[in-house]
């Protein structure tokens, strides 16, 4: 049993571009900038930081490998002039991935700003800023441009032929496998034809669009940048240069492969019929050699032969297109590249084979042909099959990108994941009503059968009973017309015909134009009247179209999820933060005494500000008795001890200022660590006692 049906093509094509419209505009409404895949896991000097003097270079540590150039690093001294030896050293040792820019000797006192901008191992741009004082800071520091690397306008512009690039490999992969797979004859219908040779061309597009914008995409973010031919040169010696060189090579191969698809193997499929006017053997004239068709063996072979080789080049090439995103994006950089790839490839793979294929069901069932119902079933089990393999890959994926149960709730990474594990789960659900229904399409009994052909006889019947009529008054038109053609003079002689009327001959056929419009219009309500009475095929039709509709939002929030930063990063980046939060607070320390004697008893509290090492910190100390009310001691003496670098004790005598309370200005630790404070408090000539405690030195 075939599936018929077709929708007004206007309607349906208003409502797609609608749907599109609106995630559009949801998935770049503000243009904002991509978010960052490397982040910046610290610095030296730190964020904020005042120096005594000013350091030899500047470093700065990234979660993961970055791509820089000699200006990716600039430091700007408080009137905004470079003053760093732009040449970028590498500092990389082991997972750590750091870069630092020389300094000269001899810089003032005065806030300097760092900007920095790169390109993460993933492909995205990052960049940011950050100060740091020597001496003291200045009144003033140099402004850096507010906009992030991969913002704006050409920001927005990539986001799209990133979209678009997804879509078009969805097409053009996908429908070549509903062709290959599920329905051979569809290789000869212009509607599948169209989809993938659309498919084809917008990839195509958005690879040369995307090769174009990468240099302003990552660099000056000025659009005119694109025609910056040595700004293109550079694009194309990094990873995704290359990749999207490599993508176009295989879109060359890919458009004779389709050639083959919808030329070669689109005749193999047609039945075999004579030609008209073709000569048979017996009819051939002694001596010319006739033009047989081929046996019925012979035509099953070549198709035989057509499919294997489409089928093996199909998925050499699909896979390598797919790799061209899995070698400059997520997969490529972070835990387990070797097998992340691979898998990614599987992912891309899935997704286009399900989504693509969707959509040439799709228009197949819109547009062209009735579909056969086998072919339905063949679609049917390719996506559960494409499901399976979407659900393992994205498994192992999620645990890579996210690691963690509750960054799925606390990182934007794992929200966006949320919602396409909550938009597949809902393409399988409707699916599944796809599934029922074309199940019940295999259920439907002879008698069903037989009354669609009377209905079809008795339409017949009704259209030439209308067309009847119309066709009498038109003989007697013609007749009439025919009579007056020929004339009587004044003797009563009888002239012979005149010439036909050059307007009558146009009278028939617009006669005969309109005829045959009557017969279409009568044919198209036939046919829309059986469609309409049929519920399972007009069932399968609405499913098949919800489920595009989800995979087209589907692919949106896949997109958007490729451009955000990993959960996995955005928690260690996040971690980082609180780390330099809790190094950048005083610390505080809280140390309860007992000298034995009368009075002896209190707490003593140890602020140290900022309590970092490298910097002159304030020290203050507060000594209260058991009720809290504030006391004097004597005598109180503090010193430090880092006994992992045999450093200490270096002594420090606070001065008295108020009642219960001492001071000291200039406290210097010279590196970081676990340093031992040592507080000694005399409450009388004879009782005294030392307390200790570790505090951490960032």
């Amino acid at each position: 049993m075939a599936i018929t049906g077709s929708l007004p093509r206007r309607s349906v094509a208003l409502r797609l571009l609608v749907v599109a419209a609106a995630l559009f505009g949801a998935l770049l409404g503000g243009a904002a900038p991509a978010s960052a895949h490397a982040a910046l896991t610290g610095s030296n000097p730190a964020q904020g930081s005042v120096v005594d003097r000013a350091p030899e270079q500047v470093s700065l540590t990234f979660s993961e490998g970055v791509a820089l150039g000699d200006d990716s690093i600039r430091v700007l001294d408080p009137q905004g002039k470079r003053v760093d030896r732009g040449k970028l050293r590498n500092l990389c040792s082991g997972s750590t991935v750091k870069y630092g820019a020389g300094l000269p000797p001899g810089l003032a006192d005065g806030t300097y700003t760092v900007a920095w901008q790169a390109v993460s191992a993933d492909s995205h741009p990052v960049s940011g800023a950050f100060t740091f004082s020597v001496g003291a800071p200045s009144k003033s520091a140099a402004a850096v441009p507010q906009q992030e690397a991969g913002g704006g306008l050409v920001g927005a512009l990539y986001g799209i032929t990133r979209y678009l690039a997804y879509a078009g490999f969805v097409l053009l992969v996908g429908g070549v496998a509903f062709v290959l797979a599920c329905r051979p004859a569809g290789a000869g219908v212009r509607s599948v034809q169209r989809l993938v040779v659309q498919g084809w061309a917008v990839l195509t597009a958005t690879t040369i669009a995307m090769l174009l914008l990468r240099n302003p995409y990552t660099g000056s973010g000025d659009l005119a940048d694109i025609f910056d031919l040595a700004g293109l040169k550079a694009v194309l010696t990094t990873k995704p240069g290359a990749a999207l060189i490599s993508r176009m090579l295989l879109l060359a191969a890919s458009a004779v492969f389709v050639a083959v698809l919808f030329g070669a193997y689109a005749r193999a499929q047609e039945p075999a019929e004579a030609s008209p006017g073709e000569t048979s053997p017996e009819e051939a004239a002694p001596g010319e050699p006739s033009e047989e068709s081929p046996s019925p063996e012979a035509a099953a072979r070549l198709r035989k032969d057509l499919t294997l080789g489409l089928s093996v080049g199909g998925v050499i090439v699909a896979a390598g297109l797919a790799a061209t995103w899995a070698m400059a994006e997520h997969a490529s950089t972070g835990l387990q590249t070797a097998i992340a790839m691979p898998v990614d490839v599987l992912h891309l793979l899935a997704v286009a084979t399900w989504l693509g294929g969707l959509t040439a069901l799709v228009v197949s069932l819109y547009w062209g042909p009735p579909v056969e119902r086998d072919a339905v079933r063949r679609f049917s089990r390719i996506a559960f099959g494409s499901v399976a393999v979407l659900v393992a890959t994205g498994i192992y994926q999620s645990w890579r990108q996210v690691g963690t149960w509750h960054a799925l709730t606390d990182t934007t990474y794992g929200k966006l994941l949320l919602l396409k594990a909550g938009l597949v789960v809902l393409l399988v659900g409707i699916a599944g009503m796809s599934r029922r229904w074309t199940a019940r399409l295999g259920e439907v009994r002879t008698r069903r059968a037989e009354a669609d052909g009377e209905t079809e006889a008795r339409a017949s019947a009704e259209a030439e009973a209308a067309l009847e009529p119309a066709a009498v008054t038109a003989d007697t038109t013609a007749t009439a017309t025919n009579s007056t053609s020929t004339s009587t003079d004044s003797t009563g002689a009888t002239d012979s015909p005149a010439s036909p009327d050059p307007a009558t001959p146009g009278v028939t056929a617009d006669r005969a134009a309109q005829l045959a419009r009557q017969q279409a219009a009568l044919s198209t309500a036939r046919t829309k009247r059986m469609r309409d009475a049929d519920p399972e095929r007009l069932g399968l039709r609405r499913s098949v179209l919800a489920e595009t509709a989800v995979a087209v939002v589907l692919l949106v929030v896949t997109t958007v999820l490729t451009a955000t930063e990993p959960a996995r990063t955005e928690e260690a980046v996040k971690g980082v933060a609180a780390q330099s939060a809790a190094a950048n607070q005083p610390k505080v320390l809280t140390l309860p005494f007992d000298t034995g004697g009368k009075n002896g008893k209190g707490t003593a509290r140890l602020d140290l500000d900022p309590g970092r090492s490298g910097v002159a910190n304030d020290l203050h100390l507060r000594i209260s008795d058991p009720s809290g009310k504030t006391m004097d001691v004597p005598e109180v003496k503090v010193s430090f001890t880092l006994k992992a670098k045999k450093l200490g004790p270096l002594p420090v005598v606070p001065r008295h200022v108020s009642v219960g309370h001492w001071s000291k200005s200039g406290v210097q630790l010279p590196v970081p660590g676990q340093w031992q404070v040592s507080l000694l408090v005399r409450t009388s000539d004879i009782d005294q006692v030392t307390e200790t405690k570790n505090v951490k030195i960032g």
